[in-house]
């Protein structure tokens, strides 16, 4: 008889069963979610079959057994009830599936799933049963560690795919050709730490290990390891199928323009979301975690069985927070990619940092990539730093420049810099930190003498002399606008007839064409060539101002200056935006007489005008400082001079406005049901709009749809009027507005809904046992909703007037009770849980 427990159990698994597509038999029901005779058949005619292999055993029968679509079972499933493990089944279900000749099992109790394939390793956690496709798939991927090591990759590996004699070639083999062979045909050569990193990662695969993490600077070739790793792990069956995760857009895009030179000859790799309805005939499949993650999306899209190898480039930025969900949702090798090392914040001491430090979360983000990695000691499975890569003739160091003014000290102190007011015949003092630059804090001034102390002081192009190619790293897009005219007006000054405000060009978001300006400035074309010097191609601009389109994954090697106009909060934007100068690049020109001339790039200079090195390691050697007082412009002269505190201009943005609830009538609901629908009409019209939630610009989009419609006449919108128009017991933001109204997501979720996602994703990355799962998500419910509840918790006091959960409850939590709060002050926005 099925107790209470085992009922609701087994209602959950059905219901779990049906959403992927099984047509089953349930022998302790003796129910068919489907027709029998079309295929499936009773689980008890197959263990009639097996005769006295399952004699003692209690029941005598397999919970659930699910059937190809020839009818031979294919996976093997151990139901328990609520309150028991489901590994507690493990060697019960293992005798199961070997009776059945099945080489897959699930244990479930109905909240904790596991899947087991029998020739791959121990029992992984899973949220979603896979589909029959998906195990269909799996049965073709025969792992086979021994394979996997034994396989010798050398020099030659990526280049033998795309072309496999080329070593046979007269031109190869003379020495003196042997380079522009190379070059002519596209072929790419490992380097020997390349080679390095994948034989350490056979070893550790030799080891039984299945989680892999590459830690390499920025500039040492990445995605060449990655796709001699895809290709290791393809040619070796050990792998099918490869999803390869990126956190930015023009990643991807690089990333399957990469794969696509590197290894089309042999496997197919194609975006994921250019082609969705053919991505299981590819290989390899990429895609941006966001495009994934938008509403849970990809348990819609995959089974956990889908992908065999899941690669993470930058990896504790794609796999950051509940990304990270996606990530572990998937069965298989696991390999991630970063250039941010683990002891970047070696000099802090994060028991000395305020909880809402950014260099608190950072050094957690980043101890949790190694955790999820399996490098719990810190050492991940091959490190390639940039030191290592200057040592061996790979990567150049900077030369890295201090440049703080008077007005940045003084931000950059603990006091702050101090602003006196007038107000009301009294005077007022405010503290104004480096933070507040450009946000709260703007001096004009202080933004001239930033842009004329890099002029002065920047390296040249060593065969024009000319300004070298440069990146400004601005606080904002206005602030980008702000010094992109400033740059423009002093090249009119000091080089008369050679630009035509092109010298410096803004590259953010909310610039049309910006991602093509990217592109241009790599390949030396951007507004035209040189007038420096005839014949030689270099960018006519000099200088692109962005904030932070151009840092990860952007390759232009010809860069000679840096320019940190910012403070910078976290070390992987900090080693991203360094690591667009570290590459090494050959400076080429031949003259009218045919004479060339070649000049090695030895260095690049970074400009660091708020002490970033510092910031990150306390104390920093600096190759040069510059003492900069305050410049001020004079007419067309920029002067050395000083500061009055009167040409500070302060900016407080409004505070947000209180709003108060009135119940709406009938005629009022009328109406407010018609706005989802009239501005869905507008919006999916907008082009701006729509060109970049394309483009994955969400921050972008929202700022267009702010400027253009919240509170404006065309559609008075706003996020309070939307939320009561949905009768939705939680705030919004602008952000899943837009994904409703192009059909990204089919409704807002309510606030339970929320909070049930929440704990689902905190279940994936984590992989609680079973037993505790009802009590972590009663906790993370009451610390996400009530105030009360979290600041006694925040306070290490137990909120005993709290009656939404008891002393006892807590005390089943079993160290969870600390984990939680972390988890939810890193990675859940409160905000959204208040009505």
């Amino acid at each position: 008889m099925t107790n209470a427990k085992e009922a609701k159990a087994r209602i959950k698994i059905n219901k779990m069963l049906e959403e992927a597509g099984w047509r089953f038999f349930d022998n302790e029901n003796g129910k068919a979610n489907i027709e029998l005779e079309k295929n499936v058949k009773p689980t008890k005619k197959i263990i009639d079959a097996l005769g006295d292999n399952f004699e003692g055993q209690r029941n005598g029968f397999v919970d659930f057994t699910l059937l190809d679509d020839k009818n031979y079972p294919i996976l093997v499933l151990e139901a328990k009830r609520e309150n028991i493990m489901p590994l507690d089944g493990k060697e019960q279900v293992r005798r199961y599936a070997q009776g059945l000749n099945c080489r897959f099992t699930i244990l479930s109790n109905g909240d904790s799933h596991y899947f087991w394939d029998l020739e791959r390793g121990d029992p992984e956690v899973i949220t979603k049963f896979p589909t029959l496709e998906s195990l269909k798939h799996r049965s073709q991927f025969n792992p086979n560690n021994k394979r996997l090591s034994d396989e010798k990759v050398g020099e030659d590996y990526i280049a033998t795919t795309k072309f496999s004699k080329f070593k046979d070639e007269p031109l190869y083999k003379n020495e003196a050709t042997r380079e522009k062979f190379l070059f002519d045909h596209g072929l790419t050569l490992l380097r020997p730490y390349q080679i390095k990193a994948v034989e350490a990662l056979q070893k550790a695969a030799a080891e039984g290990k299945d989680r892999f993490l590459f830690e390499m600077a920025t500039g040492t070739g990445k995605t060449l390891i990655a796709a001699a790793v895809i290709k290791l792990f393809l040619r070796t069956g050990n792998a099918k199928r490869v999803l390869f995760l990126v956190d930015r857009l023009e990643l991807e895009s690089q990333a399957q323009k990469n794969f696509k030179d590197y290894l089309e000859n042999d496997f197919m790799s194609l975006i994921y979301k250019t082609n969705r309805d053919d991505w299981n005939k590819a290989e390899i499949v990429i895609s941006t975690v966001q495009s994934l993650s938008v509403n849970d999306k990809y348990k819609k899209l995959f089974s956990p069985t889908d992908f065999d190898l899941i690669i993470a480039d930058e990896s504790h930025r794609a796999i950051g927070g509940n990304s990270r969900a996606v990530f572990e949702y998937f069965i298989g090798y696991k390999l991630g990619l970063t250039a941010t090392p683990k002891d970047y914040l070696k000099n802090i001491d994060q028991r000395q940092l305020s909880e809402n430090d950014p260099r608190a979360w950072e050094k957690r983000q980043l101890l949790d990539t190694y955790n999820t990695f399996g490098c719990k000691n810190g050492e991940p499975t091959y490190r390639f730093n940039l030191t290592d890569g200057v040592k061996n003739g790979f990567l150049i160091n900077p030369i890295v420049v201090d440049t703080r003014t008077d007005i940045t000290t003084k931000l950059l102190s603990e006091k702050g810099y101090a602003v006196t007011r007038e107000n009301n015949e009294n005077e007022d003092e405010e503290n104004y930190f480096h933070k507040d630059f450009e946000i709260k804090f703007f001096s004009e001034n202080t933004n001239h003498v930033f842009c004329e102390t890099f002029i002065k002081n920047a390296l040249r192009d060593p065969m024009s002399g000319e300004i070298g190619k440069s990146i400004v790293f601005c606080v904002s897009q206005n602030h980008a606008s702000k010094i992109t005219q400033i740059l423009n007006k002093i090249a009119t000054k000091m080089f008369p007839d050679k630009y035509n405000s092109d010298f410096a060009v803004q590259v953010t978001s909310r610039i049309s064409d910006a991602k093509q300006f990217t592109i241009n400035f790599a390949n030396n074309n951007l507004n035209g060539t040189t007038r420096f010097l005839e014949g030689y191609k270099s960018s006519k601009t000099r200088v692109c101002v962005t904030v932070g389109m151009m840092t990860t994954g952007y390759d232009c090697k010809d860069i000679l200056n840096l320019v940190l106009m910012r403070p910078i909060f976290s070390p992987t934007d900090f080693v991203q935006m360094k690591g667009r100068g570290t590459r090494k690049f050959p400076f080429k020109y031949t003259d009218e007489k045919g004479k060339e001339y070649k000049k090695e790039k030895e260095h690049f200079k970074l400009f660091d005008f708020f002490a970033n090195c510092e910031y990150f390691e306390e104390k920093y050697d600096y190759d040069e400082v510059l003492k900069l007082p305050i410049g001020k412009n004079s007419g067309n002269d920029f002067e050395i001079v000083d500061i009055d505190r009167d040409e500070i201009e302060i900016f407080e943005p409004d505070k947000v406005r209180t709003f108060i609830e009135t119940q709406i009538g009938i005629e009022g609901m009328k109406v407010d049901r018609k706005l989802f629908e009239k501005a869905q009409t507008t919006l999916q019209k907008d082009e701006e709009i729509k060109n970049a939630i394309d483009n994955e610009q969400w921050d972008k989009a929202v700022q267009i749809l702010r400027e253009k419609y919240e509170d404006k006449p065309e559609l008075f919108l706003n996020l309070e009027k939307i939320r009561q128009s949905e009768n939705l017991d939680r705030r919004l933001t602008w952000r899943e507005f837009l994904e409703r109204v192009f059909g990204l997501i089919d409704g807002f979720k309510t606030k339970e809904e929320k909070l049930e996602e929440e704990c689902e994703n905190f279940i994936v990355i984590y992989k609680p046992e079973s037993k505790y799962i009802p009590y972590i998500k009663d906790y993370m419910k009451a610390y996400i909703t009530s105030e009360y509840f979290r600041n006694e918790i925040n306070h290490q006091r137990f909120p005993r007037d709290y009656g939404g959960f008891t002393m006892a409850e807590y005390k089943m939590l079993n160290g969870w009770g600390k984990i939680i709060p972390e988890y939810i002050k890193d990675y859940v926005p409160l905000n959204q849980y208040m009505a």
